[in-house]
């Protein structure tokens, strides 16, 4: 089939702050392979997320927490090798950047396995990490909302900032993750307005999972797009039950969120 969305240059930092600024969306894949990663490229995916969603969609875990460095670090490697021109994410998985100086020690190497960016979740607790990261040239992705490392603490994985006093905290904890040096702020299962009011108020990027239409980009996992999940979110669609093959899913997938008709209402929360 023929790619009408190839990436003529590498995508950076500067790229998708640039985006933000002229209001054009951006497309965000998570996705865990070389040839995954190769096809994304192709389609005009701007970043590619190497999640510790692997634990779930690839390794078989019923969370992301018994993710290893070892195990995101490989994957991290066979996307980078299929992979040249989009910003590559590497997340730091369950208790790998408690302290400062742990995340600066983690987040090296999975620079030095290939990615562009690490991503973190938490709130302001982050903040001193993400000044340490940032005055350091790593550049961070934070990580706000329904943050499945703490799926724990949550009860079970649910939307958050429904409650006033939780919705005033996630914007101000944006605020400071924004100010200590993020680049990049993925928000997950958030109310729309919510994450609304985030992608205004803030000066970088906001990536939406389960989070309305007015957030700078969007990102979905690459085996919801394809239909491979067996329960999958309410957040997600089978891009693949349309298509006449993946490529084509994959392409859809970019195009409707560069034109603004996904997410649909039915994939959003109030």
């Amino acid at each position: 089939m023929a790619y009408t969305a190839q990436l003529n240059k590498n995508v950076s930092v500067r790229t998708l702050k640039t985006l933000k600024l002229k209001g054009e969306k951006f497309v965000t894949v998570a996705l865990y392979d070389a040839p995954m990663a190769a096809m994304a490229q192709r389609c005009g995916v701007q970043v590619v997320l190497v999640g510790d969603s692997l634990g779930m969609t690839v390794l078989g875990y019923d969370s992301t927490i018994p993710v290893t460095m070892e195990q995101m670090i490989y994957h991290v490697e066979a996307v980078a090798r299929g992979n040249s021109k989009s910003l590559i994410i590497g997340d730091l998985p369950f208790m790998t950047y408690a302290t400062p100086e742990q995340a600066m020690t983690n987040a090296a190497r999975i620079m030095q396995a290939g990615a562009n960016m690490v991503k973190l979740e938490g709130g302001s607790w982050l903040a001193e990490t993400v000044n340490m990261l940032s005055e350091r040239g790593i550049p961070v992705c934070a990580h706000l909302g329904l943050t499945p490392q703490s799926v724990n603490k949550f009860g079970g994985f649910r939307v958050q900032g429904r409650e006033q006093e939780q919705a005033k905290k996630m914007a101000r904890d944006a605020r400071v993750l924004a100010d200590a040096g993020a680049d990049l702020l993925v928000l997950e299962c958030v109310p729309s307005e919510l994450a609304a009011k985030i992608t205004k108020n803030i000066s970088i990027p906001t990536v939406g999972i389960g989070a309305g239409q007015d957030t700078d980009a969007q990102v979905l996992v690459i085996n919801d797009i394809l239909g491979l999940t067996e329960t999958p979110p309410r957040f997600s669609k089978n891009f693949l039950v349309d298509a006449a093959d993946i490529p084509s899913a994959l392409q859809q997938f970019v195009e409707d969120v560069r034109e603004r008709r996904f997410p649909e209402v039915q994939h959003t929360f109030d």
